[in-house]
């Protein structure tokens, strides 16, 4: 039996899943809420069996089974022929597990999370149905099936990120979502269109093949070529949160904790990436194409990293580093370092969740003490010292931590150090921007680690300065210790414990082989080998490439040492100035740098000012432009027929009164017209003679 002929079995299972929960809480709503754990078992069993079947679909694409491509006819006309169907092969096989993976331990989570919300049924449908949406875009075989499964995936993030849409923030978090990925997908839809009208196929090896054939016999115009890609590329953009269009992002924080992970780590963000690998082979054969996707890369990183240093929210800090890590990938791809940036992906996706599930849990062990208040319940001023309290949630925060900051053998520092490697080989000035960057990860990943888990707790004197500890005491207990934080239940705790292990043990498979020949980065570079097999060189492994690995990624272990250690002095439990810091948050420097440090923070706050200037330009300069188009409405074009009924209404009353009924009357006034009015006109022209 052909296991790779049942893959469609894989989106197939949560789907049901899916379909099976709405069915349930649109028919029987009552029985459906009082059943929640057994909807819940439904979910995670469905997308275990998903798990399971990539695991073994991986392992045969990874020990070297050939890639399938499985095609039925959709609609097939005279001129035009769509084929639906999958394709397995080494990216869509990796790409399985992580999403099925991811979404599993986020599943398990998401039941301590949303244990005691109205809204747990449906969640878990949309979960379910975001899941099989990403993995229908993971097996597509082509750009039409491709665009299906991209806006299936948009939709259910909408829904998602709105879930609490009672509230005005996340109504406005997902409308704001949806509309800058329309954006971007409008143009993906372009980009697609233009592709098949230069190659006359939606099929991604035929318009590999038929570009190349054009660009040898050069019969294709390459501006017109490039305009396309970039269109293309437009998609990737919005979705992957790249700039210009990344501003929804940090926004989508107002949808629940995991729904957040899941986005962050393997889903809706993971898509851009993953669409442009899987198009790489058609940017290649345009290199300002593959530099523009470099440089918007390197730019995303650097402006992440810049945002992300002063951010108050646990949750914003975390998407901003989101947007910066992918600025990482999306560069890799840039510079074709096709394998090291989607071992990125795959070790940033765990490390992400890791963090996201964390910051959930600390979310809700913060809610019954600050209140029900994002506003406060995600600010670090009101944290501080968690680890005393949850020790469990601290310490695999401070592993994620680790890894996102390229410490080793941390996961991310395996992938993270090969693209700063590649990048300095191929563009020396991203090279170094991408290692300033790697500096500023450091430096406000710890800021975050020690401002929530270490030092003294801060809310309960930050409440009991607001005079409000008596009302929170109402809802939760008359009792101080219920004043402080603690850990949260086995079904959140379970998840972190098992991500914190691919965090950090995944990213050895990037590791370099051994001199005695044990497996390293061997497999990982045979395996991607499949992919793109002229995008590599074989290396020479020697006895002494260990050493020449550890030269060369000192500078960036260095780097992010400097910006952890420059962290700690700053925001250390025993730093000089703690007492600004549990007050304010961040020091209050003096001196000549002062200045500097101000104009950071307020740049970190301010999300860098874009968001505002595109208030100030789209929203602002679209309103007063429809008020204008309002006031031309209403006083010009209606005003002018107004204007013409009044007349005739006025010229008809007036005739009226005037009118005897005597035919004398008529041929006199008649007779006047035709002699006065030329004897008139004569004396006129003589005059202005």
């Amino acid at each position: 039996m052909q296991l790779n002929q049942y893959v469609w079995m894989i989106p197939t299972l949560p789907c049901l899943a899916s379909i099976l929960v709405g069915f349930g809480f649109l028919s029987f709503k009552s029985a459906t809420r009082s059943l929640r754990l057994v909807y819940a078992f439904i979910n995670v069993s469905m997308l275990t069996l998903a798990m399971l079947f990539s695991l073994i679909i991986f392992y045969k694409q990874a020990t070297g089974d050939t890639a399938d491509c499985y095609l039925w006819p959709w609609i097939v006309t005279d001129v035009l022929s769509i084929e639906i169907g999958y394709l397995v092969d080494p990216l869509s096989s990796i790409m399985l597990v992580l999403v099925t993976s991811v979404g599993v331990l986020v599943m398990i989570y998401s039941h301590g999370y949303m244990l005691h919300d109205q809204g747990y049924v449906r969640f878990f449908g949309y979960l379910s149905l975001f899941t099989a949406s990403m993995l229908g875009l993971v097996l597509s075989p082509n750009l039409i099936q491709v665009y299906i499964f991209w806006e299936l995936v948009g939709m259910c993030s909408y829904l998602l990120i709105g879930f609490w849409f009672t509230r005005p923030s996340g109504a406005e978090a997902c409308q704001k979502a949806f509309i800058t990925n329309r954006i971007g997908d409008f143009g993906l839809f372009l980009g697609i269109l233009g592709l098949y009208t230069i190659t006359g196929s939606f099929d991604f090896v035929i318009i590999t093949e038929r570009l190349q054939q054009l660009l040898v016999n050069e019969l294709i115009n390459i501006p017109l070529l490039t305009i396309c890609l970039f269109l293309f590329f437009m998609g990737p953009i919005a979705k992957s949160a790249q700039f210009p269009l990344h501003v929804w992002l940090p926004d989508a924080m107002e949808g629940p904790t995991p729904i957040s992970a899941l986005i962050h780590a393997a889903t809706m963000v993971a898509a851009g990436i993953f669409l442009v690998a899987r198009i790489l082979p058609v940017f290649q054969q345009i290199p300002l194409m593959m530099d523009i996707v470099a440089w918007i890369g390197g730019f995303t990183a650097f402006l992440g990293a810049t945002i992300a240093l002063a951010q108050r929210d646990l949750k914003r800090g975390l998407a901003y580093s989101t947007m910066s890590q992918l600025g990482y990938m999306m560069l890799g791809l840039g510079i074709g370092s096709y394998k090291a940036a989607l071992f990125h992906l795959i070790t940033h996706a765990y490390s992400k969740a890791l963090l996201f599930l964390g910051s959930g849990s600390v979310i809700h062990s913060m809610e019954p003490i600050v209140g029900y208040n994002p506003n406060r319940s995600q600010d670090m001023g009101y944290m501080g010292g968690l680890r005393k309290y949850m020790p469990i949630t601290g310490i695999t925060f401070f592993i994620g931590t680790l890894s996102l900051c390229g410490i080793p053998p941390f996961a991310c520092f395996w992938s993270k150090d090969e693209i700063l490697s590649d990048t300095w080989a191929k563009f020396p000035i991203l090279g170094w921007i991408a290692l300033f960057t790697a500096g500023l990860t450091s430096f406000y990943m710890f800021r975050m680690y020690l401002l929530t888990f270490e030092g003294k707790f801060r809310a309960t004197e930050k409440m009991r300065s607001m005079d409000m500890i008596n009302s929170i005491k109402n809802y939760t207990s008359k009792n101080d210790q219920d004043m402080y934080p603690h850990e949260s239940s086995f079904s959140m705790i379970f998840p972190l414990i098992v991500l914190a292990i691919p965090t950090t043990l995944i990213g050895l498979l990037g590791a370099p082989s051994l001199p005695n020949g044990v497996p390293g980065s061997d497999f990982l570079s045979s395996f991607f080998h499949i992919i793109h097999h002229h995008t590599y060189e074989d290396i020479n492994l020697t006895q002494n490439y260990w050493l020449e690995f550890i030269v060369e990624s000192y500078p960036s272990v260095s780097v992010a040492s400097i910006g952890a250690l420059f962290a700690f002095y700053l925001y250390g439990p025993n730093c000089s100035s703690k007492r600004s810091l549990i007050e304010e948050m961040d020091p209050e420097p003096t001196g000549s740098l002062s200045i500097f440090v101000k104009i950071i923070y307020r740049w970190s706050l301010n999300r860098a000012y874009i968001d505002k200037i595109y208030n100030t330009i789209f929203v602002s300069a679209t309103r007063s432009f429809a008020g204008f188009i309002s006031l031309v409405d209403e006083w010009v074009i209606d005003g002018a027929i107004n204007t013409t009924g009044l007349l005739t209404l006025l010229s008809g009353e007036s005739t009226k009164y005037s009118e005897g009924g005597r035919v004398t009357s008529y041929i006199f006034g008649l007779a006047f017209v035709i002699f006065i009015l030329p004897i008139v006109f004569s004396i006129l022209h003589l005059i202005s003679v």
